[in-house]
């Protein structure tokens, strides 16, 4: 009877907090999906893009930007060593090492820009020279140096614009160039021969120490070498192919044998995640390979691969992420470290009942890191995805928006701040792969307007958009799908926003309960993605409310940013301030809660909620609600799961 009372008090006093104030923090717990470690002392860097192994089995990636550590990160046996440098220091594309130093491509906007190597002492992690390779020191979108290697006291670099491969010494003193058109990826071999990787051209070409050409390896015309590495026991040139073999390949290349090399096997799953006899297609695993952007072996004849799975990025340093695995010399994975989110959100999928995770490129599941599932974007069958295109007007696409209706998903994948968003669906065909349809602003909607004020798809399929500089909401209602789950909309339907809610910049419609929050910009302010603190509830909209918002939300915690809603649920988070997400009742308007970090001995937050799209929220079949968050902090998604 005792125990029963206590907890009878417990219960009543939660409930007294969640009338009064916000609620006990047992009612809800803090996750996180997209990296393998949730705390910033341990977590995996973000969009590594090369790789050096030292003998010893300490693994060396390059990033251009991780938000909390130095774009070199360390690692051995499954763990975190630290880092190098600072956080935007590095260009990514190429990295190389030997027993006392590295050597990784600098950046643009440092002072030596994109054309400097810069050798770091591998025990103190200080910068103690830069070698300035290449005259093209300003290269954002692309890399000037890519490709490094040493061998003894040289150094090897790939001046890809310079159509050369310049040899240094390790010291930094210039010993010749190699003609060779766009350079990539380099390897050595025990005679010091350096085999070059051709990427466009699908090639491989080797060149003695003294330059001259000595074979020429013309892999398959669709082939894209972008990572070499010499396995000298073995007398092998390994490639990883980024065309859509998605493998390594393996050549004879023994030294002093002057036959061609011949292709004598392939490490991975031929097809890699796009493959569709060992897996669904778009599915990854511990052999199905997206874009192995590193390979490199220890002393101990274990295998690293490095992964870059696929999804643009203007920076290079917000793309598909980091999926490192590392294999035994039988071929058996010992271990992966993953970091698969740097600015983005995943939206849980309403068809597996928040099981599965969507963000604008990947899916995930599970808790404590989660699982990566799948990489929805298939470069090949669909080129023109605008998830691809590094030319992007926003830093990505990686920011998930998922619906079903009639249990056809509708993909929205757009940017941290967008004024454009793309859709896709899925067939049974395609698998995960998410199938490019339409944007807004675009065709499908009949305009070329950006949308500054607001968007919503609701669980209906429709759409609600802000058309920039109108003072009406479009509502575009969808008319149906075709036999491959293409959907379309109909025209816009012109509402006019509220008089009291203008300048209007945020719009959730919560179709299931007709109700439509609309939330208040800056008046004057040049920042369309900024917002005030005045939120509307309007119920029954569709029905006919547009005029008769109740309640008003009035927030109290300063710089919102951010708002997701789901059930009876408004969730708001705030940027430069703190990481919690307020939830107000959307019939009260009485905040219910505060979710704050109810795990922080594992679980790192982040700072605060810096993108529109920075929240989701979902509510499962059990009541339970799902709100997830943007981390770039520690690249990761943050999941709240709370049951009021």
């Amino acid at each position: 009877m005792f125990n029963i009372r206590i907890r009878l008090r417990a219960l009543l006093f939660c409930a007294m907090i969640a009338i009064s104030g916000p609620g006990c923090h047992a009612q809800y717990t803090t996750d996180w999906l997209a990296n393998t470690y949730g705390t910033l002392a341990a977590h995996v860097g973000n969009a590594a893009r090369s790789m050096w192994v030292a003998p010893e089995g300490v693994v060396y990636t390059a990033s251009m930007w991780d938000e909390n550590e130095g774009g070199v990160a360390i690692y051995q046996n499954g763990r975190s060593m630290g880092s190098i440098g600072i956080h935007s220091e590095f260009q990514g594309g190429a990295i190389t090492g030997n027993a006392t130093s590295i050597f990784a491509a600098m950046q643009a906007g440092t002072q030596y820009g994109t054309g400097g190597v810069g050798r770091y002492n591998r025990a103190t992690g200080a910068r103690d020279l830069v070698i300035n390779v290449s005259t093209w020191t300003a290269m954002s979108h692309a890399d000037a140096i890519s490709g490094l290697a040493t061998a003894g006291s040289l150094l090897y670099a790939s001046d890809f614009f310079g159509n050369r491969v310049r040899v240094f010494t390790t010291d930094g003193a210039w010993q010749q160039d190699i003609s060779v058109a766009s350079p990539g990826a380099l390897a050595l071999d025990d005679a010091g021969n350096v085999w070059v990787a051709r990427k466009s051209a699908g090639a491989i070409v080797e060149y003695s120490p003294t330059g001259a050409l000595l074979n020429t390896i013309q892999m398959p015309a669709t082939s894209r070498p972008c990572a070499l590495y010499f396995d000298a026991p073995r007398g092998l040139l390994m490639a990883g192919d980024e065309g859509p073999d998605m493998n390594i390949k393996l050549y004879s290349a023994t030294s002093g044998v002057t036959r061609a090399p011949q292709l004598v096997g392939t490490f991975g799953v031929q097809g890699g995640y796009l493959d569709t006899t060992t897996g669904i297609k778009g599915q990854v695993g511990d052999k199905r390979f997206t874009r192995v952007a590193g390979i490199g072996k220890d002393a101990a004849g274990n295998l690293y691969v490095l992964n870059n799975p696929w999804g643009g990025g203007w920076d290079l340093g917000r793309n598909g992420g980091t999926d490192l695995h590392a294999y035994d010399g039988a071929g058996n994975l010992l271990w992966k470290l993953q970091a698969l989110n740097f600015e983005a959100v995943a939206a849980a999928d309403p068809v597996t009942d928040g099981r599965l995770f969507y963000s604008g490129t990947n899916i995930y599941s599970g808790t404590a890191g989660g699982t990566f599932v799948a990489n929805t974007v298939d470069p090949f069958s669909y080129p023109g995805d605008p998830r691809l295109n590094a030319n992007d007007t926003q830093r990505d696409e990686h920011f998930g928006q998922l619906v079903s209706v009639g249990g056809n998903r509708i993909l929205v994948a757009s940017g941290q701040n967008p004024a454009i968003f793309y859709f896709f669906h899925f067939e049974p065909s395609t698998g995960y792969i998410a199938v490019p349809d339409a944007s807004i602003p675009g065709s499908a909607f009949n305009t070329t307007r950006p949308v500054t004020g607001g968007f919503s798809i609701d669980t209906k399929g429709d759409v609600w958009a802000g058309l920039d500089r109108t003072n009406h909401i479009y509502h575009y209602p969808l008319t149906g799908f075709d036999g491959y789950g293409k959907p379309t909309w109909g025209a816009g339907i012109a509402l006019p926003i509220p008089l009291s809610i203008r300048p209007l910049t945020r719009i959730v419609y919560l179709a299931e309960n007709d109700t439509m929050i609309l939330a208040q910009g800056i008046a004057g302010s040049a920042d369309w993605t900024a917002m005030s603190t005045r939120i509307e509830v309007y119920h029954g909209w569709s029905a006919g409310n547009m005029t008769r918002p109740a309640p008003v939300i009035h927030l109290t915690s300063a710089n919102p940013k951010s708002m997701a809603a789901a059930g009876n649920y408004l969730f708001v988070g705030y940027v430069h301030t703190v990481p919690n997400i307020d939830a107000f009742n959307l019939t009260t308007g009485h905040l219910d809660t505060t979710l704050i970090n109810s795990n922080p001995g594992n679980v790192d937050v982040g700072n605060d909620v810096d993108s529109i799209f920075g929240l989701s929220a979902f509510v499962r079949s059990t009541g339970e609600y799902v709100v997830t968050k943007d981390n770039y902090n520690g690249s990761s998604v943050i999941v709240y799961r709370w049951t009021p």
